[in-house]
């Protein structure tokens, strides 16, 4: 060892040591949910009952799916995609953070929290992804329905939700290399209750610069490129709609599209509030940005599984049947 690190450079050699120094014995404190004792109790219980919510009402969504063969279509196959990553999402906040308020303690590892990053952004950006999978679904179903069946065939709906979980990984990976590269010198409260990249680059004493242009270009453009074609594929969707002649078909067709553009307005919504618009690091301005992870990591899962069965009259029949123990496997 010692003949392999004489041809280190001494700066390169201090880095690499200062580096696993900081692995082994570094952790983060998170600022939690509120600064506040006396809200503790009530936000265990309302965090927990969100948590439990969401976690049931999206397995509910996937047993009906996978159960009912009449439910064995592109849209359906994407939702069910779409209550995966919302689950794995919201496990991966949400858990941590009733463990610290039961335990009174706000501390997270180095390591871990590095972990919770890098999952946070695969299963967010996943999110992302479906939500403009499921409005080209849509926008094929609506605008070019004589090609739907050859267009959205069951391999090319396969393909394209492993090029979402491919795309995000490679996007989790390079922002969470570039977070690993940074120097946190001492103990610091990060300003959120889970391990983000803009709280992490506000505690740290090095040079973020190149964290910030990467999350400027490929954070910007992982959340606005999705969102444009959303908005490009409903105002095409619109569009068709107006011209259809029958008032009952227009009903269906905007009653099945406004339970995705609910998600999609509440979802970016908070996304781009929280990544795109810089804050300050006052404590009004950690409220507001807690607030709005709050509603994006915890609130929009926690609707889905409502949104899509409530409006839709198939999953409401499935989840029915499903209930009553009444399956159709294929």
């Amino acid at each position: 060892m010692a003949g392999t690190q004489a041809f280190w450079p001494p700066s390169n050699v201090s880095k690499l040591m200062e580096r696993e120094n900081q692995t082994s014995i570094f952790e983060f404190l998170l600022w939690g949910l509120s600064e506040w004792p006396e809200q503790q109790s009530v936000l265990f219980l309302l965090f927990l009952w969100m948590y439990v919510v969401t976690v049931a009402g999206n397995l509910l969504i996937i047993l009906a799916i996978g159960t009912d063969r009449r439910l064995h279509t592109p849209m359906y196959f994407f939702l069910a995609s779409l209550s995966w990553a919302d689950i794995l999402f919201t496990s991966t906040t949400v858990p941590k953070a009733l463990v610290n308020i039961h335990t009174h303690s706000r501390a997270i590892s180095y390591s871990g929290c590095l972990a919770q990053l890098y999952f946070f952004l695969t299963f967010g950006d996943m999110d992302i992804f479906l939500l403009a999978t499921m409005a080209y679904d849509r926008y094929v179903a609506i605008c070019l329905p004589l090609h739907y069946r050859m267009i959205m065939s069951l391999r090319r709906c396969v393909f394209m939700v492993t090029a979402c979980w491919i795309l995000t990984t490679l996007v989790a990976m390079t922002h969470t290399f570039l977070i690993f590269q940074l120097s946190f010198c001492s103990t610091k409260v990060i300003p959120d209750f889970f391990c983000d990249l803009e709280p992490l680059m506000k505690v740290s004493c090095s040079d973020t610069q190149a964290n910030e242009l990467v999350l400027l270009f490929l954070g910007g453009a992982v959340i606005l490129i999705p969102f444009l074609l959303i908005l490009v594929s409903y105002l095409c969707i619109a569009s068709a709609i107006l011209r259809v002649p029958s008032a009952q078909g227009k009903r269906k067709a905007f009653s099945t599209c406004g339970s995705h553009l609910a998600v999609v307005a509440l979802f970016f919504g908070t996304v781009i509030r929280a990544y795109l618009c810089p804050s300050s690091s006052s404590s009004s301005s950690v409220k507001e940005d807690t607030a709005a992870a709050v509603m994006y990591t915890v609130i929009t899962p926690l609707l889905n599984p409502f949104i899509y069965s409530l409006r839709n009259k198939d999953m409401k029949q499935a989840l029915v049947r499903l209930l009553r123990g009444q399956v159709l496997f294929s």
